[in-house]
């Protein structure tokens, strides 16, 4: 009897040591995928780009442009992408998060009326643009930044504006286009640097790079178009 006893200890002593071992087990495996969890790469987060989170938006969308008609085509889209989450989904302009990053040539364009006037012929050289209905250098940003009385189709930056769209407009592409006026006119690069971002178009920042602004923009969940 005694030893049928012993027995049947030792046989629950055994079971409860396979429980146990199990348990140990399948907490160490949740404590390692925890870990490796807790690990894997997450994109750092700077003040410098808080405001793309400051967008209010349930949809986020980035038009990276880096030539002039490729600024073009991101105003054209920009509208088609209001127009048929509207048309479709039934959304709203102020539900959607949309950005137009202004760098290299197609950042002469994130200036106003003002600094087209009096720098035109610089802004039109470094953005490689010709009018073409004139041989003339341009005395008003030629993208509209400022909407007519009465525009057939408002399509121009001044559309764009309406719609909600926010600008990211490259501060190195802006000292360059400083420096580049600077040795034209024989002004100081940084009093010019200073003119220019005084003047950016309406609902327009100057971002540290435009190409940051793209790394950036998709870290904080913009989808990247454009070129």
């Amino acid at each position: 009897m005694a030893s049928k006893t012993r027995r049947s200890f030792l046989s629950g002593l055994g079971v409860a040591a396979s429980a146990a071992g199990a348990t140990f087990a399948a907490g160490s495996t949740a404590a390692h995928a925890q870990t490796a969890t807790d690990s894997r790469w997450q994109a750092a987060r700077h003040p410098q780009d808080d405001w793309f989170d400051e967008l209010p938006g349930k949809h986020r969308l980035f038009f990276d442009t880096t030539k002039p008609d490729a600024l073009e085509d991101a105003i054209q889209f920009a509208g088609n992408f209001y127009t048929a989450n509207k048309g479709d989904y039934g959304l709203e302009n102020a539900e959607l998060a949309v950005i137009i990053g202004m760098r290299h040539r197609s950042a002469p364009f994130a200036f106003n009326d003002a600094i087209w006037a009096k720098y035109g012929v610089t802004l039109a050289k470094r953005a490689e643009w010709t009018d073409p209905k004139s041989t003339d250098a341009p005395k008003v940003n030629p993208f509209t930044p400022v909407a007519a009385a009465a525009p057939a189709r408002a399509r121009g930056l001044a559309g764009a504006m309406k719609l909600g769209v926010q600008f990211a407009v490259c501060n190195l592409s802006t000292h360059g286009i400083a420096g580049l006026i600077a040795n034209a006119t024989g002004g100081k690069a940084d009093d010019i640097y200073k003119e220019l971002a005084a003047n950016l178009i309406d609902k327009a920042r100057l971002v540290p790079a435009g190409i940051v602004a793209v790394n950036r923009a998709q870290e904080r969940g913009y989808s990247i178009t454009g070129s």
